[in-house]
């Protein structure tokens, strides 16, 4: 501070220091003000520039949102589409199967007749060329079910000898023709899985192994490791190189294009998403012109049964018993009179409709029911197997025929005590059913 008695000296020497420090606070309070101005500046700056980007994304949000609304738009369509392509598949499967199932019964009825060898060849590539169309007809059906996600499994106990007689019925005739040996061994096992589908994987399976098998013969058992009861179908076919084992499993992908394999690739296709589908594991072992087994995992169900496996049933015990036929169609109508009453000498009497079938019936109920399940004007087979057996005075055993791959209709089956067959009917399964039903 400044004081009077200060020499004026001293005093200039004061006010140099005082006003060098006041031109530094006021030379820092420039740079202050500078510096808030540039801050606020930069703080305008930021915020429309948090502006522009808000804006970017909440146009971006927009036009995430507009192609979620087109995406769930075009998987909607795209699912209905799905499911309208199914429904058309079953409908047409059901409208080509009918004339395809009588069509086999013709045929099975011609083929015991007397035939000289060029009919005898002719009837052979006829039946050729109807296992086929049938063959690819539920592989196209079966793939198109087992791509739809909302498909529906009808899981339940499955005794697998039950299985192994079906599947004997039908292919033993296949074996025979090119000169194998067809063994299936028998087994108590009862496992977890859908019996439809289950049979179609054991279908392919054992149709494919009779396919690459030249010499030898197909053998099919069963044996159990740890939860899982493997189902095995083993060839001494031509066994599949190791680069092929991956691919043969992708439609129409086959292993030999010679022309002399019948089919078209897709069956390993049905059982590999079949599998997936169910759950059941699915291994390869294969050894160049050693043979090829493929096993499929199972789940046991209560483990192995007590129960021994039922004894083969002679045709023999169908004759003269009576079976009485509910099917609208007229070919498929005579189709079953000539092959129940003429091949396995059954007594068939034949209605068209529930209503039909109660007066047919009469008095005296048959002594096994055969019901078609689409029938006329909303009439069902199961209609017509509850109304049958509710007026008569004892049970009736019953099969129910149809071409539609339903798991309704099986669930049905189940509650009703009713056996499922699929057509088109093949006699031979057909007569082993009926043996067995009416033992």
């Amino acid at each position: 501070m400044l004081r009077e008695d200060d020499p004026p000296a001293r005093q200039i020497e004061k006010l140099t220091r005082i006003n060098a420090v006041l031109i530094d606070r006021i030379e820092r309070l420039e740079e202050s003000r500078g510096s808030a101005w540039s801050m606020f500046q930069a703080a305008v700056a930021l915020e429309q520039e948090v502006r522009a980007r808000t804006r970017d994304l909440e146009q971006a949000l927009t036009d995430l949102s507009q192609r979620n609304r087109e995406l769930a738009v075009a998987r909607a369509l795209a699912e209905e589409a799905n499911r309208s392509k199914t429904r058309f598949l079953r409908a047409a499967s059901h409208d080509l199967l009918q004339p395809l199932s009588a069509a086999r019964l013709f045929l099975s009825a011609f083929a015991d007749t007397p035939l000289d060898a060029t009919q005898t060849q002719l009837t052979e590539r006829l039946g050729s060329a109807f296992e086929s169309v049938e063959q690819l007809m539920h592989a196209v059906l079966d793939i198109s079910r087992l791509d739809s996600q909302r498909i529906e499994f009808n899981r339940q106990p499955v005794p697998l000898d039950d299985l192994f007689r079906r599947l004997a019925a039908e292919y033993a005739p296949l074996a025979q023709a090119k000169g194998l040996r067809l063994r299936f061994v028998p087994t108590t096992a009862v496992v977890d899985s859908d019996p439809i589908f289950l049979r179609r994987i054991a279908q392919n399976l054992v149709s494919n192994a009779i396919k690459y098998t030249q010499q030898g013969g197909v053998v099919v058992g069963v044996r159990r490791k740890g939860a899982l009861c493997w189902l095995a179908v083993h060839d001494t076919g031509i066994g599949i190189p190791a680069v092929d084992r991956n691919r043969i499993f992708d439609e129409f992908q086959r292993l030999a294009h010679d022309g002399a394999t019948p089919g078209m690739g897709l069956g390993l296709s049905i059982v590999r998403r079949a599998c997936a589908k169910l759950g059941h594991p699915l291994s390869l072992t294969s050894e160049a012109m050693r043979g090829t087994t493929f096993r499929v995992g199972l789940p046991l169900v209560g483990g192995i049964a007590d129960s021994a496996p039922l004894p083969d049933i002679a045709p023999r015990a169908l004759r003269g018993r009576v079976a009485l036929v509910i099917e609208n169609d007229p070919a498929m109508r005579h189709g079953y009179q000539v092959i129940l009453g003429d091949r396995l000498g059954m007594v068939p009497r034949i209605a068209g409709g529930t209503a039909e079938a109660l007066a047919t019936m009469g008095d005296e109920p048959p002594d096994v029911i055969l019901a078609d399940y689409h029938l006329e004007n909303g009439d069902t087979g199961f209609a017509a197997i509850e109304a049958l057996r509710a007026a008569s005075d004892r049970p009736v055993a019953a099969v129910m025929i149809t071409a539609h791959r339903d798991p309704s209709i099986a669930r049905g089956c189940a509650a009703m005590g009713v056996h499922l067959l699929e057509k088109p009917v093949r006699p031979p399964e057909l007569a082993e059913i009926l043996g067995r039903l009416l033992a």
